[in-house]
């Protein structure tokens, strides 16, 4: 059998962003990042169809711009960054629009759908050969363990259950 050769493309973080969006109290949104992470792609071809994406992220660099929500997120309560100090994800099959993967969290791995648009690939000005994407997804928070919750004197949850993802990357082909 004949072995196909991959091409390596690492995540350019300085063009690439991990947001995910929850709801807070039901009436507004929260949108958070993680600020340190890495991924690489293994592709046969540019259509990148049949890939592999590699994804990991350091749970003490979330960010959600309020120093006392991120540092509850990291606690027991949510993350628990202490034993569980990365999240990652690993692809079991990209047809070009959705890539399919488990997600592992505090140690507990759940298969998660990301619709994706593949925006081409291009060459920047000093030469690198760059792909972009864009993805979304939802996942259920609670299905990782992180199931901490509140409810309002008026009844409202405090934080919601459903979690959109909204991840925008850029990888650089690698020599």
């Amino acid at each position: 059998m004949e072995s196909v050769v991959k091409t390596l493309w690492a995540i350019d973080t300085a063009h690439s962003e991990v947001l995910f969006k929850v709801k807070h109290m039901m009436i507004s949104t929260v949108t958070g990042q993680f600020d340190e992470f890495e991924g690489t792609v293994a592709a046969s071809d540019e259509t990148f169809k049949d890939a592999v994406f590699n994804f990991s992220a350091k749970v003490d660099s979330i960010n959600t711009k309020n120093k006392d929500r991120d540092t509850h997120l990291k606690s027991a309560d949510f993350f628990d960054a202490e034993n569980h100090p990365e999240l990652s994800f690993v692809s079991k099959s990209f047809d070009g629009e959705t890539l399919i993967g488990n997600i592992t969290m505090r140690g507990i791995t759940k298969e998660v759908n990301l619709n994706v648009d593949f925006n081409g690939i291009a060459v920047d000005p000093y030469g690198q050969t760059k792909a972009g994407f864009e993805m979304e997804g939802q996942i259920n928070r609670k299905d990782f363990g992180l199931s901490w919750g509140a409810v309002t004197e008026a009844g409202n949850v405090v934080v919601s259950d459903k979690v959109k993802l909204v991840i925008a990357v850029q990888f650089v082909k690698q020599a």
